[in-house]
């Protein structure tokens, strides 16, 4: 890290673009599945529930992954943990080529596990790794900051891919319906051909990327007592990962927090296509979601620390959440698509405020705690089908009642939840 000369304090001006760069890319790629999910249903001729098996391969290879990237980072450290799991990415997004040449589901949905995979080793160690670059009271702007590089991603991926992939898409399902089989198959191989230079492009980009990291001049960081754990870790203190309770419940939380998330950003889509919206027109909903994102990060980063805690940002966003999801619920077409967009405001500093909450005070155990945290991330393969399941029975727009209590559960991790175990409750006060 540099130091600032005038003030004596660690400059962390680099580090944070370099990681900015990573949260970009991992927002771009997370993002396209908001167009994948209808544009794989149009070419592989899916149900709804089929469809959002996209979000399921995708999330769910955080839960089966995460420990194992625990474990590596243990041995590479955060930089190389970070440089492998570009190069598994980039890797999954050439299994696309044959998915799309053979238009085989499978093979997509094995794709997107592919990149989940490396995306749970980039997270697991560049959220903890940004977390504690600095001061733990200010991790939310810093976070906040990342978020707005993931979320700018996230609102141009639907955009660039869409205009790609979902190209005069309800002209196409209309004249799909009056062809024979044989033409029929040529069309859907076509459409089917369109996400390979794509993701080619972004297995190249991925490649390339994991090469800077490499020879780039990332440190080594550890959390605050890190240190000091390894160095006495051969004396018995009794400690386990159980001995954090704030730590297990901040787990459940972004568990449930991903999944309304997920539905906000990837769902709001399928949800106005269900509710007769043109797909032409609902294959952009999703970078609403990413503005309204956007917007809260910069209130983030303007506020906290120096005019809001953590922990009221939290509570303030849970608060939202309620609210905006009851107006969805209790208004119709356009403006309950806008309230479902509008979520994304209210989830913008739920996701920078759980993490320096729940990994506060770990010590050694920060690692194993971040890769906890990202088994939480598999909310969004969970909640999603819930949802899906949900509303073939009771309506899509019904099946939104799972997230209020969501954001109750976030609001009561914002109020207790985060100081339930913490042995100095005075150090979480500041948060």
């Amino acid at each position: 890290m540099n130091q600032d000369l005038t003030s004596g304090k660690p400059n962390y001006t680099s580090q944070i673009i370099i990681i900015g760069i990573l949260f970009f890319i991992f927002g771009f790629v997370t993002w396209l599945n908001s167009t994948l999910i209808p544009y794989l249903q149009i070419a592989c001729e899916l149900q709804t529930s089929e469809a959002v098996l996209v979000t399921f391969a995708f999330y769910i290879s955080y839960a089966v992954m995460a420990f194992p990237s625990s474990w590596v980072l243990q041995r590479t450290g955060f930089k190389n943990g970070m440089m492998w799991g570009l190069i598994v990415m980039a890797l999954g997004a050439l299994v696309f080529i044959p998915a799309a040449e053979t238009r085989t589901y499978g093979l997509f949905l094995t794709g997107l596990f592919i990149i989940g995979t490396g995306l749970a080793l980039l997270q697991t160690a560049s959220n903890p790794y940004i977390t504690i670059l600095g001061p733990i009271e200010s991790a939310a702007k810093r976070i906040s900051i990342m978020g707005i590089c993931n979320k700018g991603a996230g609102a141009l991926a639907p955009l660039i891919m869409g205009a790609f992939l979902l190209k005069d898409s309800n002209a196409l399902v209309e004249r799909l319906k009056t062809l024979d089989v044989s033409q029929k198959v040529v069309e859907l191989d076509a459409l089917a051909s369109r996400v390979i230079i794509p993701y080619i492009i972004i297995a190249v980009v991925l490649f390339a990327l994991a090469i800077f990291i490499y020879f780039s001049s990332l440190p080594e960081v550890k959390a605050e007592g890190e240190q000091a754990d390894e160095n006495r870790k051969g004396h018995k203190d009794g400690k386990t990962i159980f001995s954090f309770p704030y730590l297990w419940i901040g787990f459940i939380t972004l568990f449930l927090y991903t999944g309304v998330e997920v539905m906000a950003g990837d769902i709001i889509q399928i949800y106005g296509k269900a509710i007769g919206i043109n797909l032409d027109i609902a294959k952009h909903f999703t970078s609403y979601t990413m503005i309204g994102m956007l917007i809260g990060y910069l209130v983030g980063i303007i506020t906290i620390p120096k005019y809001l805690h953590q922990t009221a940002a939290l509570k303030g966003s849970a608060i939202l959440g309620v609210i905006f999801t009851l107006l969805a619920l209790f208004t119709s077409g356009y403006t309950s698509v806008l309230f479902i967009a509008l979520l994304g405001l209210a989830n913008a500093l739920v996701w920078p405020a759980i993490w320096p909450l729940a990994i506060h005070g770990l010590g050694r155990f920060t690692k194993t705690g971040s890769a906890l945290l990202i088994i939480g991330i598999a909310g969004g393969a969970v909640l999603p089908k819930i949802w899906a399941t949900l509303g073939a029975h009771i309506g899509y727009q019904q099946a939104f009642w799972i997230m209020v209590p969501c954001y109750l559960f976030i609001l009561y991790f914002a109020t207790y939840g985060y100081k339930i175990g913490v042995k100095n409750k005075d150090e979480v006060k500041t948060i």
